[in-house]
């Protein structure tokens, strides 16, 4: 079983108002019976943080084209993307690159 994994979460470049306005979160993921990885993450933050308009932040399965996801302060496209396995204390960040004009 894997154990609860404590994060920072971050939301930047407008991506915070999909959040009530909130740029950071420190969550607590609960145990399950795999460790959790970043496509977990991406549904849990739906279901519990993400307040509106989640077309505006998900597609798919990921995060939508434009917002760029930093885990750690490395581009997650480094880290495996959403195979990255979670670790207690990481910090994860997303910057929505996406402004009108």
């Amino acid at each position: 079983m894997a154990a609860p994994v404590a994060l920072h979460l971050e939301f930047g470049g407008g991506a915070e108002l999909l959040f009530s306005g909130q740029k950071e979160h420190h969550v607590t993921l609960p145990s399950q019976s795999e460790p959790w990885d970043m496509k977990q993450l991406l549904v849990w933050i739906q279901r519990n943080l993400l307040k509106e308009r989640p077309e505006l932040f998900v597609q798919g399965d990921s995060v939508r084209p434009g917002i760029l996801v930093l885990i750690n302060d490395a581009d997650w496209e480094l880290m495996g993307k959403l195979d990255y396995q979670l670790q207690d204390k990481d910090n994860v960040v997303f910057i929505s690159t996406l402004h009108g004009g």
